[in-house]
């Protein structure tokens, strides 16, 4: 079997995912998440997701410090902006090379310990990261208020070709702003591939190597077969995943901060891969969306906008309904995620995948029951 060749279903589940991002800002018009800004969000935390699933879904090790290199990727892509060039290529690519050489330190030294203990140390890193970033390291930082573009920044390589800026630097490609729409459709571009490469790994032998680590690392170990190779290029391939996030971050929105790599934000890339399903493809997208559309949906509804939706129910009783539900939008949008994350935990173990699974299941046993009578009638 030729592993350099992709099979049919694999053709599909790309091609499928392929047209589901690029028509996004189409079918997500009529739940009013069809605004570029969250669209750029989704494909960003999306390509978080799958890099995070490299590590926690193939490989099993469960890291609470993805956030750091999310972080370290958005201030070195904000450097190139301000240093080089206004293009994002430059950035792009220095994001993911520092995050990957940050990950390859960290997870050296993280790897040496499995299981709850491995999951402390990433925590313990990415705070450390988090508090340096906040305070130790101002001068490369800028500390609580952020890293920022100005027009006083030297950009050498805009400069030796004579670029001047008028007003505030907006980041390019090839001279083009990315902002908007196309500031989207970059970004998925990013995500589309990240998906592609995520897929090629999966099926490929390395990714056997990752998932039998997954399944029983001690008895690999006990055949002679060094595991920690695999693990710490699993950890750095993951770290590289989440710099490319941090930097189209950066990139859409130029501004990095030390909250980018607080442990809340490695909790949240967990959620969404235990939400969407860990150790599926398509999974950790699902969930990044669900969380962000969450996010900047539901934390918008405030009473007035409930007030006019239950308008048209009797007076007294629309009261009682926006007071009820007012709890679990607006500021208590992260009640109705809990409650979400809790059924899925209960019901669904294996995530949105996993339902998925089960209704193509139940539609398929729909469809093959009249042929199993057809063909014993025809026995008969």
């Amino acid at each position: 079997m030729n592993t350099n060749l992709m099979s049919r279903n694999d053709l599909l589940l790309l091609a499928g995912f392929t047209l589901v991002v690029l028509t996004m800002p189409i079918w997500l018009a009529p739940l009013g998440a069809g605004y570029p800004d969250l669209l750029q969000r989704f494909m960003i935390y999306g390509i978080f997701a799958v890099g995070f699933n490299i590590l926690f879904g193939l490989t099993g090790y469960l890291s609470f410090g993805h956030a750091a290199f999310f972080g370290v990727g958005s201030y070195t892509a904000v450097w190139s902006l301000k240093l080089l060039t206004l293009d994002a290529i430059p950035a792009m690519v220095f994001a993911v090379i520092v995050s990957g050489l940050f990950a390859l330190v960290i997870g050296f030294l993280c790897l040496r310990r499995s299981g709850i203990y491995f999951s402390i140390l990433t925590l313990a890193f990415a705070q450390m990261s988090y508090n340096l970033a906040y305070s130790v390291l101002t001068p490369i930082t800028n500390g609580e208020t952020g890293l920022q573009l100005t027009l006083n920044d030297p950009r050498v390589l805009d400069a030796a070709v004579g670029h001047g800026f008028v007003g505030q630097p907006i980041p390019t490609l090839f001279g083009t702003p990315i902002g908007g729409y196309a500031g989207f459709y970059f970004c998925a571009g990013f995500l589309i591939v990240a998906f592609f490469i995520a897929q090629r790994i999966a099926g490929s032998p390395f990714g056997m190597m990752l998932k039998a680590i997954k399944t029983n690392q001690t008895r690999m170990q006990f055949t002679g077969f060094n595991t920690r190779p695999y693990a710490l290029s699993a950890f750095v391939i993951s770290g590289m995943y989440a710099g490319l996030a941090g930097a189209l971050l950066a990139v859409t929105d130029p501004l990095a901060g030390a909250e980018r790599m607080q442990w809340t934000a490695s909790g949240e890339v967990v959620l969404m891969t235990i939400l969407g399903g860990v150790g599926t493809l398509v999974g950790p997208v699902i969930g990044a969306w669900i969380i962000k559309y969450f996010e900047n949906i539901l934390s918008a509804l405030n009473d007035n906008i409930l007030a006019r939706f239950f308008d048209f129910l009797p007076d007294g009783v629309d009261t009682f309904f926006v007071k009820v539900v007012g709890k679990f939008v607006g500021d208590g949008w992260h009640l109705t995620l809990g409650l979400l994350f809790v059924i899925i935990v209960i019901f669904l173990p294996g995530g949105i995948m996993e339902g998925v699974r089960r209704i193509a299941a139940a539609f398929r046993n729909r469809g093959a029951t009249p042929r199993s009578s057809t063909q014993t009638q025809a026995a008969e």
